[in-house]
């Protein structure tokens, strides 16, 4: 039965550690792979990370540079000889491909985010493979997905995948990294994001000299698709013929199971769509509301508001601790919120001069996390 696919790979999979150089077996046969899904009949999106690292290696620089400009200036570089090798890969293999870079302010306005649903549709139904990457070179820090499994994540999200595959360095998740921790055990089926929390998995390990990645935000990625309704597993790069046997039951890497309700496509965007603009501390007793009871957000539940926003911007929603229960659509700006805090609903209009609406945040526009 044909599904749709996402498949991530990371610069440490594309490039050879030591020199930065692209690894060319490992790109040849990851297109050879792909196009033999397309073949099946399955819809396949690649999300390719490597324009930065591919770039460096371009200009013969020897570690990938911090200052903002000059990264944006080697993805430019890297960027185009990144497709030029897929291209030629594919074009030999008599498969289509299109190159699509995305910013998050692409998926920030819900109308640019349905457009972007839209094209990847025509896509797909063209039997064309979208090689997907973040717009380094255009993209703002605030506006920046920050890493490609996020990426992989919010479009297999968005297309309604049925598999995320995310191929990077190790074989699996381990209960710690085993490149320095030798009685690290591997993790070969999660159920749900609680089971993993129970387990106490080291997710410190960050990526490699020429990425961005790293094992925390593999999880985080598998956190937003597996909410999604989409199946994800962490893999091996260096071997894509596994994608193959994984979708046929072969228990190779670790595989995370899509939770059994998938949130509404609408929720997904606030939850992770959107930049979060502040913060809203609540008390005990919001807290309970919102998280166990399905209440919306009221004025009297807010102890404390950080950041400035305006009505309508995504805000975080925290206990008093500072963690994150929920993320929702606000209904009034911060000043207006600093004023109000604390304060009972129908004392809104003595405060402000105006009336106002009764709930801070709607529990319709709202996403417990």
């Amino acid at each position: 039965m044909p599904q749709t696919l996402v498949v991530k790979i990371g610069t440490s999979s594309l490039t050879q550690p030591e020199t930065g150089q692209m690894a060319l077996s490992t790109i040849a046969t990851l297109a050879e792979t792909l196009s033999d899904l397309r073949r099946q009949g399955h819809r396949i999106i690649l999300v390719s990370s490597g324009a930065v690292g591919v770039g460096c290696a371009r200009l013969g620089l020897t570690e990938r540079p911090k200052a903002i400009a000059l990264k944006q200036a080697v993805a430019a570089v890297g960027q185009g000889r990144l497709m030029r090798v897929y291209d030629d890969l594919f074009t030999i293999l008599q498969q289509p491909i299109a190159q699509v870079l995305l910013t998050r302010s692409d998926l920030v306005q819900r109308s640019r985010y349905l457009n972007v649903y839209n094209t990847f549709k025509e896509l797909l139904e063209l039997g064309v493979i979208p090689v997907v990457n973040e717009n380094d070179t255009v993209a703002v820090e605030e506006l920046k997905f920050g890493d490609n499994d996020t990426l992989s994540a919010l479009v297999a999200s968005l297309v309604k995948a049925d598999w995320l595959f995310l191929l990077t360095d190790v074989d699996r998740l381990y209960s710690a990294d085993p490149r320095s921790v030798p009685d690290a055990y591997p993790i070969a089926l999660v159920n749900s994001m609680e089971e993993l929390n129970k387990l106490q998995v080291q997710t410190s390990t960050q990526g490699s000299q020429w990425g961005t990645g790293g094992m925390v935000t593999k999880i985080s990625a598998a956190r937003i698709a597996t909410t999604a309704g989409v199946r994800t597993v962490i893999t091996q790069g260096r071997f894509p013929r596994n994608i193959e046997k994984i979708i046929q039951g072969e228990p190779i890497g670790t595989r995370f199971e899509p939770q059994p309700e998938p949130t509404s496509a609408r929720k997904r965007w606030i939850a992770y769509g959107l930049v979060r603009a502040g913060k809203l501390y609540l008390d005990e007793g919001a807290v309970v509301a919102i998280s166990q009871a399905g209440k919306s957000l009221l004025a009297a539940g807010i102890t404390r508001i950080e950041g400035e926003f305006e009505t309508q911007e995504a805000v975080e929603l925290c206990d008093r601790s500072g963690n994150e229960i929920a993320r929702g659509l606000v209904n009034y700006s911060s000043e207006e919120l600093q004023k109000i805090r604390g304060r009972r609903s129908n004392e809104i209009l003595a405060i402000l001069g105006y009336e106002g609406v009764e709930t801070v945040v709607h529990r319709d526009n709202l996403v417990l996390m």
